[in-house]
């Protein structure tokens, strides 16, 4: 379930015929000067064994992307109803895992792993200052204890600040923390107060091989800076030996035309395309602010170093009329800023060229407006900073004023005086003709990027998609792509694409019409794969939903990792319709509005391996692209991770409500070793209907890196006495239940064993072996099961189960056997002794996969 809808007081939609000016969508190149040298793509360290990069190496270098990662497992722990309904965290029921001296246990395991990300929300707005204290314990030492709203505000200081947090405003409705903690030992996450909705996600490691506990002291400054180049620049940074490649070229409709045609071994690092054709979607949702008499605003701006000239592109509100203001570049006089008179409801884009002589050579400026005159006011929404660098013009910066971006404006050091408003949210609209608006959305809708490695055709999806926006031109910025609406601009991708002996790039034109005069430049190094080296793949669908059946978003075979969706949702849900007995038969018209969003309360739920109980199992579909309040009532944004760029409302090709998210799962990536199926529900029940596409982002096409070796059945007594079986304080009683989630909804029969004291018995595993999983069927009635593992005789670490579920009982979970004590073995004997004070541990059955 995800969080209620609310209407919001105070916000406006406008339509003002106002063009969207050219300079909007200067062309975006990868400003590499502006990025640190991280050197060539593949040169990394080397990951530790079985495991993709730790810490702040999975920012640092995302070549490492590409590697696929053993043993490693991913999984959440959130606040989903246990009992299947749409509690999801309003009564905070089942938002506990345990309660202690702290507060409430929201998170925790023993081993070896990384918190890779987490998220929150509460009433109001997703404002969590009433979850109090958040307090993280790594290896039995406390590395955060501080109100969880400083955090996710940026107050407690490096790391934890914006974009690697972001609370409620940065994210219209969710609060995040995006900074990696590995530990060796153990991990323990708790609030002061009952949290509500939330996520922890995790990934579990088999040992603590080159697993460094995370240093809060370590400010990761680096990592802050690259990030803050999000949408901007390549995050991977420059590549030895990198060579671009630009073809202008046209597609006929039914044809394809090659952009590239390659040859390895090597990588592809950039793949940019420009649409000269395709008009930005009209709908734009923005907050800005506004100064007076005597104010001003000003601002750090990223150029680059070799720019010829910088240009200073504004966005803002012209129902104001006469606004006069001048602009300054590092103290100079560089223009002025003058609107004419009003026009009434939509945005008005300005441009100013600034000498020279001014920027020549700075990496960094300082922007300055001062007001001269003006009807009422001189008001700012957002500003793009373009350096001309040899003849074009690149995005070097981009500043989305406003109170909904104060993580962002606080990053460009940004401050105003005698500020007169901050508009929260503006629906405004630019004015291209509803036929131009018509033809771009079915463009980037029929023609598609396909692009084949090594004979294999891995991604095939439609360019508005694969670029990051479904449901037209909307302005996209992301960590690993961008779109750069208007005249100029470009989509860009930035996803390492290795390949062996050859890739082929081509854009098909699946509509009826021509596209002409458009731009591609891709760009390769060289780089050797390795036989952990997966495919990248962009794997697309669409189609309506299914009532009672998750849209699925990937069903992969072999192994490999999942990296993330850009989703497109259009509701189906008409106006003014009760269709849910526990909302109320008088509805106002707000939340008549709102129940078209019902589809918004969808979870994902991940299934890894072919196991029937989900790794993740979510709240809401907001909530998974971490918002909140169905993106608060319709705030669009743009983190490096997630984001919401597009919501369009009966019109401009979206018949009832329609909405666009995208996450890019670079920390908390969901590996596989033996198939994943992906996918989120639509609506609370998986009963609203809609038209829903996706593009699934994942590297794979790898065999299966895990096979079954043995397999003990404890209602067998001869499969017991083949492998030695016993178990003291043991007792067996029938169990009849289901599976959390829909992977499997049947009711199952089955006899499960329990046992108090020490539990023996002898598996048989391939010699050549690089580590072992053991799994287990078992009944998670009670919480907190917990026991010592030893393989022959030498401790394994401690397997615990903190979840519990009394409704779906059957569970089957994972214990990664390490390496050391299973390669070169043909059998082990293993001893599960449990912890004192934990419930009995359950089994019906043990699977064990060799690696």
């Amino acid at each position: 379930m995800s969080s209620r809808s609310r209407s919001r007081p105070g916000t406006t939609e406008r339509g003002l015929p106002v063009r969207l000016s050219a300079y909007l969508g200067a062309a975006s190149l990868a400003a590499a000067a502006m990025v640190a040298d991280t050197g060539p793509a593949h040169a990394q360290q080397a990951p530790a064994a079985n495991k993709g990069s730790v810490g702040w190496d999975t920012y640092r270098d995302p070549s490492g992307l590409t590697q696929l990662r053993g043993s490693e497992q991913s999984g959440q722990f959130s606040s989903f109803a246990r009992d299947g309904s749409n509690d999801d965290g309003f009564e905070g029921t089942y938002s506990c895992l345990r309660n202690s001296e702290r507060g409430c246990v929201i998170a925790e395991r023993a081993g070896a792993g990384e918190i890779s990300s987490m998220w929150f929300t509460r009433e109001p707005w997703g404002d969590v200052t009433g979850t109090g204290n958040i307090t993280i314990e790594l290896d039995g030492r406390t590395v955060l204890d501080a109100p969880l709203i400083d955090v996710v505000s940026g107050r407690v200081g490096a790391p934890f600040v914006w974009p690697l947090v972001g609370n409620a405003e940065d994210s219209a409705g969710g609060a995040v923390i995006k900074v990696p903690m590995p530990y060796r030992e153990s991990m323990r996450v708790t609030v002061q107060n009952n949290p509500a909705f939330y996520h922890v996600d995790y990934r579990t490691f088999a040992d603590a091989e080159g697993v460094q506990t995370f240093d809060p002291a370590d400010p990761a400054q680096d990592v802050i800076d690259r990030l803050r180049r999000f949408g901007i620049a390549d995050p991977k940074g420059p590549a030895e030996g990198a060579q671009p490649t630009r073809r202008d070229f046209s597609v006929a409709p039914g044809t394809a035309a090659p952009v590239a045609q390659l040859e390895g071994p090597g990588q592809v690092n950039e793949f940019r395309l420009r649409i000269p054709q395709v008009v930005p979607s009209p709908r734009v949702v923005d907050d800005g602010r506004a100064f007076g008499a005597g104010g001003g605003s000003r601002f750090d701006a990223a150029v680059h170093p070799d720019n010829e000239g910088v240009r200073i592109v504004r966005r803002f509100d012209p129902q104001v009329a006469d606004q006069v203001a001048g602009l300054s570049v590092n103290g100079a006089p560089a223009g002025e800023w003058r609107s004419g008179a009003a026009e009434p409801g939509g945005w008005g884009v300005q441009a100013i060229d600034v000498p020279p002589e001014i920027t020549a050579g700075q990496s960094t400026v300082e922007v300055a407006n001062r007001f001269v005159s003006s009807s009422k006011d001189v008001n700012e929404f957002r500003y793009d900073v373009q350096s001309k660098v040899n003849g074009e013009w690149v995005r070097t910066d981009v500043l989305d004023v406003g109170p909904a971006h104060p993580g962002e404006e606080a990053a460009h050091g940004y401050r105003i005086d005698n500020s007169v408003f901050a508009r929260e949210k503006l629906v405004g609209r630019y004015a291209f003709a509803p036929e131009q608006v018509t033809a771009s959305e079915h463009l980037l809708e029929t023609a598609r990027v396909r692009i084949t490695f090594d004979g294999q055709t891995t991604v095939d999806a439609p360019i508005g998609e694969f670029f990051g926006s479904g449901l037209g031109e909307f302005d996209v910025r992301s960590m690993m792509s961008s779109i750069d609406p208007g005249d100029g601009g470009w989509y860009t991708a930035w996803w390492p694409m290795p390949f062996n002996r050859s890739a082929t790039v081509e854009i098909v034109n699946g509509g009826g019409v021509p596209i002409d005069g458009m731009t591609a430049e891709v760009t390769t190094a060289p780089a050797e794969a390795t036989e952990n080296t997966g495919y990248f793949h962009a794997t697309h669908k669409r189609g309506n939903t299914t009532p009672g059946q998750d849209w699925n978003f990937v069903q992969a075979q072999g192994s490999g990792t999942f990296y993330g969706v850009t989703h497109s949702m259009r509701g189906l849900i008409p106006p003014q319709t009760n269709r849910h007995p526990q909302q109320p038969m008088s509805m106002s018209q707000a939340d008549e509005a709102a129940n078209q969003r019902n589809y918004l309360e969808g979870d994902e739920r991940f299934y890894v391996n072919g196991s029937p109980s989900p790794a993740w199992h979510g709240t809401g579909s907001e909530d998974y692209y971490e918002s909140g309040w169905y993106f608060r009532d319709g705030t669009t944004f743009s983190m490096p991770l997630a984001g919401n760029p597009s919501h369009e409302v009966n019109g401009d090709g979206c018949q009832y409500d329609c909405t666009g998210a995208y996450r890019q799962q670079v920390p908390d990536a969901v590996p596989f070793n033996d198939g994943l199926v992906a996918g989120i529900e639509h609506g609370p029940d998986n009963d609203e209907p809609g038209d829903y596409s996706s593009t699934a982002y994942w590297y794979g096409g790898k065999p299966a890196s895990q096979q079954q070796v043995d397999e003990i059945d404890l209602a067998d007594p001869r499969s017991r006495e083949q492998h030695g079986y016993t178990a003291e304080g043991e007792t067996t009683a029938p169990l009849t239940s289901t599976f959390e989630g829909d992977a499997d909804d049947q009711q199952h029969n089955g006899q499960v064993a329990s046992a108090t004291g020490p539990i023996r018995f002898q598996v048989g595993l391939n010699p050549d072996n690089s580590g072992a999983r053991l799994t287990r069927l078992a009944d998670q009635a009670q919480a907190y099961q917990q026991v010592e593992v030893r393989v022959d005789g030498q401790p394994a670490g401690t397997w615990m189960q903190p979840l519990g579920n009394g409704t779906h009982r059957w569970l089957q979970d994972s214990f990664d056997l390490p390496p050391a004590l299973t390669q070169g073995k043909d059998s082990v004997q293993v001893e599960l002794v449990p912890v004192g004070g934990a419930p009995a541990w359950t089994a019906a059955r043990y699977t064990v996969f060799g690696h």
